[in-house]
């Protein structure tokens, strides 16, 4: 077998219908182009947060290297969904539109909808009977609901900078009452969020200007609309900040733990501000029914990890979750 850093890798991209919202959905595949076939045990799929899409936070190539190509090149069949709203999938009319003509847009229960589509496609057209499933913050939500109500399509869960219930208002709320269909993200503002409460002397190490810069270039890039505007920003549906203000915010999760029985692995930030190790804690000890759980707090990172310095060790901490046996 080639060795790992040598080993090509295949990239494909599809786009399939939402099942209720008259709209495409993208989907993009890595996998080894040595492997003819996967199990369930070697196949994933990523899903992302409230702001950024899935094809910039986990397949953005950092010094040569993004998540995906680094699982992949371990003879995973890896895949990504961008949710409607995000990226390379459509976006819903309404955000054509002022974002205060219109209620919030793109919910959590049309995102866990658009991942109960990608499963089925992937795994109708693989063969495979099930996937490990991989979330990130408000990804979480939707992986492990989705999981909650299809427990045959699941191997292994992945619950990254995990999303629970919350006393006083998040980063992401807005209670000036006026919450529209969307949000525009500027730079300054996503530098601020992802900084926030991290020690100063420790920000050029956690993220190094060329990484910020080239993360920025590829969100802008998954939004050209919202790059031409003045100035430039990123837009992303306004469902989940409802979701978060009605739910979360609330005491009123839209999953149980209870309700999850596969292998799960919790992983978090210590300097996660989003969703705090509080909270990864608080849905752990609530997994009474998982086969087996794991829960790692990653020293010096935030709730970015997958886009920071220490990377490497979110990436094969997951790693050996998802090759383990148990």
């Amino acid at each position: 077998m080639r060795p790992l850093s040598a080993r090509p890798i295949d990239r494909r991209e599809f786009r399939i219908p939402h099942p209720t919202l008259g709209l495409d959905v993208y989907l993009r595949n890595k996998r080894p182009a040595d492997v003819a076939r996967f199990t369930p045990e070697r196949t994933v799929l990523f899903v992302h947060g409230a702001t950024y899409p899935a094809s910039v936070a986990f397949d953005l190539a950092l010094e040569g290297q993004s998540w995906m190509d680094f699982v992949a090149a371990r003879g995973f069949d890896a895949w990504l969904v961008d949710l409607p709203g995000y990226g390379q999938s459509d976006r819903p009319p309404q955000m054509a539109a002022p974002a205060r003509d219109n209620a919030p847009v793109v919910a959590t229960d049309v995102a866990v909808a658009t991942v109960g589509a990608a499963v089925e496609f992937i795994c109708t057209r693989e063969a495979v009977a099930r996937l490990n499933l991989v979330g990130w913050s408000w990804g979480t939500a939707i992986m492990a609901g989705f999981t909650a109500r299809n427990r045959a399509r699941v191997e292994k869960l992945t619950l990254f900078a995990p999303l629970w219930t919350m006393a006083g208002a998040p980063a992401l709320a807005d209670t000036s009452g006026g919450l529209g269909s969307w949000r525009a993200v500027g730079v300054e503002e996503m530098r601020a969020r992802w900084l926030r409460g991290v020690p100063q002397d420790a920000v050029a190490r956690l993220l190094p200007e060329k990484w910020f810069a080239a993360f920025v270039a590829a969100a802008l890039a998954s939004d050209p609309e919202g790059a031409a505007m003045s100035p430039p920003a990123l837009r992303a549906p306004n469902g989940v900040i409802a979701d978060v203000m009605g739910c979360w915010m609330q005491g009123r999760p839209t999953w149980q733990p209870a309700e999850i029985f596969c292998p799960t692995l919790i992983v978090v930030g210590e300097w996660d501000a989003d969703t705090p190790p509080a909270m990864a804690q608080a849905i752990f000890s609530r997994l009474d029914n998982a086969r087996t759980k794991q829960l790692t707090l990653i020293g010096r990172a935030t709730h970015a990890i997958a886009l920071e310095s220490g990377r490497r060790t979110l990436f094969e901490t997951v790693q050996t979750f998802l090759e383990s046996t148990g």
